[in-house]
C-alpha cells in the first residue's frame, strides 16, 4: 500500500483542516479590523491548499502562494489548483521562489502556518523573515503564525495517530536544550505492514512564545496576540481558539500568533 499512496495527500488529511484555518483567519481579521479581508499571501504555501480555500470561500478573495520547493508547487497546480473552477483559477497565484525573495505585492494577511518558518534557526534570520513580512502587509494587515510548545515538544518521542486507511507518526528524533534545534520526521503505516519512512522530514527550531513576541515587537509590530485552544466538555481540544494573555500550563498544546501592523 505504501507504493501506491500519495505524501501529499496523507500529509493534508493527517495534519491539515484548512477549512477551519482559513474560517480562522478570515473572522479574526473581520473582528480585529472592521472590515473584511480580500488579499491572502500563504508563506512556505507546499501545496497551496490554504490559498485554493481562501478563493473558494469568497468571490472576493484573492491569494498567492510562495514556496521554494518547486516539485510540490507542482503537485498543488495540477491537484488543488486544478480543481478549482476558472473563476477561482484567476484569483490565485503561485511564485516558485524564496519567500525571502518573493515580490507579490501587498497584501491584507500573510499566514506562515505548519511551524514553517521555524526554518530560521538563528534570531538574525528570523528576524529579517518576520520584517519581510511586515512589509509585505497593507497599513492594517495581520500576520498568522501557529506554534506549539509545552514539556513533551522537548522531548524525543513517537505519537502514533489512526486514520482511515493508514496511521500517522510524528516522530521527534532529536532534540537540543542548548540550542532548541528539533529534528522531526513524519512516517506512514499501513494496514498491510508496510511503511513510508522519513516521508516528510523536519530541521528547525522551536521558538517559545515570548522570543517570538519580542521578535515581532522588534520588527515593528504594534501588538501580538495569542489565540489559545479552547476546551470541550472533555477537557480536550476543541479546535477553537480564543485570545488569551497567559495560556495554559499543558503538556503539549499548539496556538495562533496573531501580529497587527
Amino acid at each position: 500500500m505504501a507504493e501506491q499512496a500519495d505524501v501529499h495527500e496523507l500529509y493534508e488529511e493527517a495534519v491539515q483542516n484548512v477549512e477551519t484555518e482559513v474560517e480562522f483567519v478570515a473572522e479574526t481579521f473581520q473582528g480585529l479590523r472592521g472590515r473584511p479581508a480580500v488579499t491572502f499571501r500563504e508563506d512556505f504555501c507546499g501545496t497551496a491548499s490554504a490559498s485554493c480555500e481562501w478563493v473558494r470561500t469568497d468571490p472576493a478573495h484573492k491569494a498567492v502562494g510562495v514556496d521554494i520547493d518547486s516539485n510540490v508547487l507542482e503537485w498543488g497546480k495540477i491537484n488543488r489548483v486544478g480543481r478549482l473552477s476558472e473563476s477561482e483559477k484567476a484569483r490565485i497565484k503561485l511564485f516558485n521562489k524564496d519567500v525571502m525573495e518573493a515580490e507579490t505585492g501587498i497584501v491584507d494577511i500573510v499566514a506562515a502556518f505548519n511551524f514553517s518558518y521555524w526554518i530560521f534557526r538563528k534570531r538574525n534570520k528570523l528576524r529579517e523573515y518576520l520584517s519581510q513580512a511586515y512589509s509585505t502587509l497593507a497599513s492594517d494587515g495581520l500576520l498568522f503564525l501557529d506554534v506549539y510548545g509545552g514539556p513533551e515538544a522537548y522531548e524525543e518521542q513517537t505519537e502514533k495517530t489512526k486514520h482511515d486507511g493508514f496511521t500517522y507518526i510524528w516522530d521527534q528524533a532529536e532534540f537540543e536544550p542548548v540550542t532548541g534545534h528539533a529534528l522531526c520526521h513524519i512516517h506512514f503505516k499501513f494496514p498491510d505492514g508496510s511503511r513510508l519512512k522519513k516521508a516528510f522530514s523536519y530541521e528547525w527550531r522551536i521558538w517559545t512564545l515570548p522570543e517570538l513576541r519580542e521578535v515581532l515587537e522588534e520588527v515593528g509590530f504594534k501588538k501580538v496576540r495569542v489565540y489559545w485552544e479552547d476546551e470541550d466538555e472533555d477537557g480536550e481540544g476543541s479546535g477553537e481558539y480564543s485570545e488569551d494573555d497567559t495560556g495554559e500550563a499543558d503538556l503539549a498544546w499548539i496556538a495562533y500568533v496573531v501580529a497587527e501592523k
